[in-house]
């Protein structure tokens, strides 16, 4: 499993600055792309915020880190947990388009036993 996420993004936004505020004004469409990696395990993420400055690998990609609280809850079985957890998101400019495509981890499926 990978999630991927697009932002619109106009060109003159396409730098670390313009980033980093979509970053910050963005945290509860973070949390939902985030909580698609936890569905399996009813949980979702909160309070997303880039942990460090983003790593420009080329003008028009890299990736940085976002740190966030996962919350599991269930009221049936009395649970209310939280943990800090982190995922290294890549992301990538797409000038043509005016768009910012965010891709997460690659979290491979588990296949079917066999009998």
């Amino acid at each position: 499993m990978q999630e991927t996420w697009t932002f619109n993004f106009s060109k003159s936004q396409q730098n670390e600055s313009g980033l980093i505020d979509l970053l910050q004004t963005q945290e509860k469409k973070l949390g939902i792309f985030l909580s698609y990696y936890y569905k399996k395990e009813s949980a979702v993420a909160e309070n997303v915020r880039l942990k460090d400055k983003p790593e420009f690998e080329s003008k028009l990609k890299g990736n940085f880190t976002l740190e966030f609280e996962l919350v599991h809850f269930n009221a049936c079985l009395a649970i209310h947990e939280q943990q800090k957890e982190e995922m290294i998101i890549s992301f990538v400019f797409d000038p043509s388009q005016e768009k910012l495509i965010l891709t997460g981890a690659y979290w491979p499926s588990r296949e079917m036993d066999e009998i």
